[in-house]
């Protein structure tokens, strides 16, 4: 009977959460299974895996074949490996405690890999959280000035129209004095000029009087 390692699909909607089991390969996806391995949840960053190790690598020595997504499961796990090791503790070139020793100083290695990601992840939220508090901060002190700006403008007008009134008043005063000045400093008209120009007519009097008293004379 040929048997595969695979997932199984559990989870809501949108959420999916996966079982690894070994079933037989004709049966449908999400049916009847031989073994539950462990589980799969993506769900998570990183991915939270659960995986009976031993059992797997016994399914795998008996054949089973793995699916690609199975695989990389396997893979992350250690199982792969492990499954190599018991190659070469079955050719001799190791011992079984030379196995689990080597295993176990991967394992190690891998949880220290995963707790630096997971470190570097929670950094990442800090730093991201920090970055959203400061601009959730300028966007309120934005809202605030913008606030104060639009209760100002009354005010703000009221002065202008003073700073303009005053300009204007000053600038009236400036060229009122620029008249006066101007007025002042204009030469004053001769005041014998009107006796002058009145001469001529108390002449021409005067000849006519002699004209018409010497008429009269004439005639008696």
């Amino acid at each position: 009977m040929p048997v595969k390692i695979r997932l199984q699909r559990h989870g809501k909607k949108g959420k999916p959460f996966y079982w690894v089991v070994a079933a037989d390969s004709r049966a449908k996806r999400d049916g009847k299974f031989l073994e539950k391995l462990g589980t799969y949840n993506p769900n998570t960053n990183p991915a939270t895996i659960e995986l009976n190790v031993d059992n797997s690598v016994k399914w795998l020595q008996n054949g089973a074949q793995p699916t690609d997504t199975a695989r990389a499961i396997l893979s992350y796990k250690g199982v792969l490996l492990k499954h190599h090791l018991w190659g070469g503790v079955r050719k001799g070139a190791f011992t079984e405690e030379q196995l689990e020793e080597k295993f176990k100083a991967w394992v190690e290695e891998k949880e220290k890999a995963i707790s630096s990601k997971i470190s570097g992840l929670d950094k990442e939220k800090e730093k991201a959280k920090a970055e959203a508090l400061k601009a959730e901060k300028e966007i309120n002190e934005k809202r605030a000035a913008a606030v104060a700006e639009a209760e100002a403008p009354e005010e703000e007008v009221s002065e202008e129209a003073v700073a303009e009134s005053t300009e204007e008043a000053v600038e009236e005063v400036a060229a009122t004095e620029e008249v006066t000045e101007t007025v002042e400093e204009a030469p004053a008209a001769p005041e014998e000029a009107p006796k002058t120009e009145e001469a001529p007519a108390e002449e021409t009097v005067a000849a006519d009087s002699e004209d018409t008293t010497a008429a009269s004379t004439e005639e008696e």
